[in-house]
Parts: structure tokens; sequence; C-alpha cells
């Protein structure tokens, strides 16, 4: 059990120094670290899988992408302007509703056979395990005379 904590704590850790080195306090960057924050997401770990859960209520299928980046790095956001319905407001203080996720993928992961449902609002990545490797076996050496 404490191993596969550790395999999903490791997946919830992103390489994002170099992120915030390369991008000071941009609006854009403010706005993606606010996304990151306020996107819970719920990693399930089976025998020969992940799930991710992610809940992004107001957007559709069009409105989501996902990634996976250079080191291994699954991104996951959905992006939904509110402009349109603006007329039937009189006051209305969210204009855009922005989800944004990152999750460094685990080394057993098949990235070519990731997977994603959507529906009713929630969104369902899954990601296959590489089979375990085979173990090893010890290689026979011949002796010879001298």
């Amino acid at each position: 059990m404490d191993n596969q904590f550790n395999t999903v704590q490791h997946m919830m850790i992103v390489p994002d120094e170099r992120e915030k080195l390369l991008n000071q306090p941009t609006r854009a960057y403010v706005r993606d670290t606010k996304a990151m924050a306020s996107t819970p997401v719920d990693v399930k770990e089976y025998p020969n899988s992940y799930a991710f859960i992610v809940d992004m209520p107001g957007l559709k299928l069009t409105d989501i992408k996902l990634q996976v980046e250079e080191e291994d790095v699954l991104v996951i956001t959905g992006e939904c302007r509110l402009e349109k319905f603006m007329k039937k407001y009189k006051r209305m203080e969210q204009s855009l509703r922005k989800f944004m996720r990152k999750f460094k993928l685990p080394a057993d992961a098949k990235q070519d056979a990731i997977s994603a449902t959507f529906q009713d609002g929630v969104l369902t990545v899954t990601i296959p395990k590489l089979p375990p490797p085979e173990p090893k076996k010890p290689k026979t050496i011949a002796v010879s005379v001298a």
C-alpha cells in the first residue's frame, strides 16, 4: 500500500520550477496557477492501470485538451468562456472558467494507450500500465581451459 501511495505522490509532483523562472508572474502564469490550484483530481490505481477523475462542470468536449509533454508530463486543460451568456445577467463576475492540472507520468505508464472519456462534466483519463519486466534469468558463462 505504501508503494502505491509513493507512486501516486510522485505523479503529483510536476517539474514546474523551470516554468516559474521562465514565466515570472505574468497574468497568464497567475491564471494558470489558480486554475491548477482549483482543479481537484482523484487518482486511482488499479492492477493494470491508473485513472484520473476530473470534475469539469460547464465544459463541453471541445473545451478540453489532453497532452503528454516532454519529460512525461500529462497536461489536462479546459477552458470555457462565459461571455456568450452575459446578455442574460445583470452582473457577471466570472467570464472565464479555466481548469488545468499537470502530472508526472510513472515509469510504468503505457503512454501510447492513454484514453479519456467525458460524461456529465466528469473527465476520466485512463492510463494503462506496461507489463512488469520479466525477471532476469541467470546467464551461464562457459569456462574454457587455458
